[in-house]
């Protein structure tokens, strides 16, 4: 399976959900293929946020490698699912995939964890390390979720 992590700059949260979703496939033995990007422009090419490397990296996660892209309507045909952090990122996703946009791939990174509840995973960008570690927490949740639903 390939999946798609997706957040608005590709730099907090999807970055988080690309490393530990990739822990924890190989940890499980699965032979998925995870990547992540964002739906605006304004950092692609940059590093994620230096609190989403460092709490990452707390966990035992180097994600330092990671560089921000931006989603395409050619991602549609790369991938099996793409999870979205947060409503507002949804609505993007369609947009910018247009007539490509393939929605049955696309579903809120959370409904996995909590399902019909269509809950974002918060953006911690204007916040403090704090924030991170919440982030961090929720989508460790969520990974587990979505690697025990599609095993």
């Amino acid at each position: 399976m390939r999946i798609l992590m997706v957040c608005l700059g590709n730099i907090c949260r999807s970055p988080i959900a690309e490393g530990v979703m990739r822990h924890k496939v190989k940890e499980n033995g699965l032979d998925w293929i995870v990547d992540s990007a964002g739906t605006e422009s304004y950092h692609v090419g940059e590093a994620p946020h230096r609190f989403s490397q460092k709490i990452c990296l707390k966990h035992g996660i180097d994600i330092s490698h990671q560089r921000a892209v931006k989603l395409t309507a050619d991602s549609f045909a790369g991938y099996d699912k793409i999870y979205a952090m947060a409503t507002d990122v949804y609505e993007e996703i369609k947009y910018l995939g247009g007539k490509q946009a393939d929605m049955t791939k696309v579903e809120l990174f959370l409904n996995d964890l909590h399902p019909g509840k269509n809950e974002s995973v918060p953006d911690p960008y204007y916040g403090e390390e704090g924030g991170f570690l919440q982030v961090y927490e929720l989508i460790d949740k969520g990974c587990e979720a979505i690697i025990k639903n599609n095993k």
